[in-house]
């Protein structure tokens, strides 16, 4: 009898752990962790709004707050009023040209009129020639007509100098005022990229959320004062955990990536909850067993860390323990 309660008591023992343990021994051990970005704030100012608490879901893209910006705004505002001036720095080639195209313009007309005059003095110069050479008139005559002829000419070789002349300063005042004008206009460049520059930093006085996730941690509040690179939040997205487990070098040849595994976590219920994950990386590099990671063989001293992508159904946390089998 004390045999058979031995036996029985023995049974029992051995049901109710493996009713506790619920499964068989595990390959490797680990922890649960997801990819944490440190949200830090972009421009200088005092926190004007911070609306975000933690364990708030967040989608990237969303604009969660502000820093104040007003100073940045006086800037811009000085940068476009600068560049509103360089219109009134520009000059007119107009006041300083006109009296030269009036004079251009009487110059022609003067030009026109000793151009008609030389035509009526050629036609008679023909006529006068055919009565000399018919004896009619005296030579004398001829030779007036052909000296006045000579000198209009001259007059003319002479007004159509000046006309020239007088282009050429009007060509040479414009081009001193384009190039007076190209150095104002020289300065718009710089004050566009400028005031492009203040726009962009304005635009980081918005606290944008850069990704999806859970906050984890929140490091300031609003009325604070901030500063480029300070910390404001910290977010994970939890929808994907990854479970960091090290195996043995025996281990190794049995895990490859994208191989599907079995996960197991304890519930403090009913004792493991089963989840299925994929090992996603298998590190190139061997190092010392971890002291708080125990591994199928105890007396390994070199291990290969491994992450098993487990999709979170909002059990896993994170720090949380896990097991896997391959």
């Amino acid at each position: 009898m004390k045999n058979t309660s031995l036996i029985l008591s023995s049974a029992l023992f051995l049901s109710l752990w493996s009713c506790k343990s619920g499964k068989s021994e595990s390959d490797a051990t680990g922890v649960f962790e997801a990819t944490e970005v440190i949200v830090s704030a972009e421009s200088a100012g005092k926190i004007l709004q911070l609306n975000i608490e933690e364990g708030d879901q967040l989608t990237a893209g969303t604009t969660i707050g502000g820093v104040d910006c007003e100073n940045l705004n006086l800037q811009k505002a000085q940068v476009s009023a600068s560049m509103d001036a360089l219109a009134a720095k520009q000059n007119s080639a107009a006041p300083q040209t006109e009296i030269l195209k009036e004079q251009l313009t009487s110059q022609s007309k003067q030009l026109l009129v000793q151009k008609q005059q030389l035509t009526l003095l050629q036609n008679e110069q023909k006529r006068v020639n055919n009565l000399v050479n018919a004896q009619a008139v005296p030579t004398k005559q001829l030779d007036d007509i052909n000296g006045q002829v000579d000198v209009l000419k001259k007059q003319i070789d002479a007004a159509e100098s000046l006309l020239n002349v007088t282009r050429q300063q009007i060509k040479s005042q414009e081009q001193q005022i384009a190039i007076g004008n190209r150095a104002v206009m020289s300065e718009k460049k710089p004050l566009e990229e400028r005031l492009a520059q203040m726009d962009n930093l304005i635009g980081k006085c918005d606290i944008v959320n850069p990704v999806n996730g859970t906050v984890l941690v929140k490091y300031a509040e609003a009325n604070e004062m901030a500063s480029p690179g300070k910390a404001l939040y910290k977010i994970a997205d939890l929808s994907e955990m990854i479970l960091r487990a090290y195996i043995t070098g025996d281990q190794l040849p049995l895990a490859k990536t994208g191989q599907a595994v079995k996960v197991w976590v304890d519930n403090g219920k009913d004792g493991f909850k089963e989840l299925s994950g994929t090992i996603n990386w298998i590190s190139d590099k061997a190092e010392f067993t971890p002291k708080t990671i125990q591994t199928k063989d105890e007396r390994a001293n070199l291990v290969y860390a491994i992450k098993v992508k487990v999709i979170n159904d909002g059990f896993l946390k994170l720090g949380m323990y896990g097991e896997l089998k391959f």
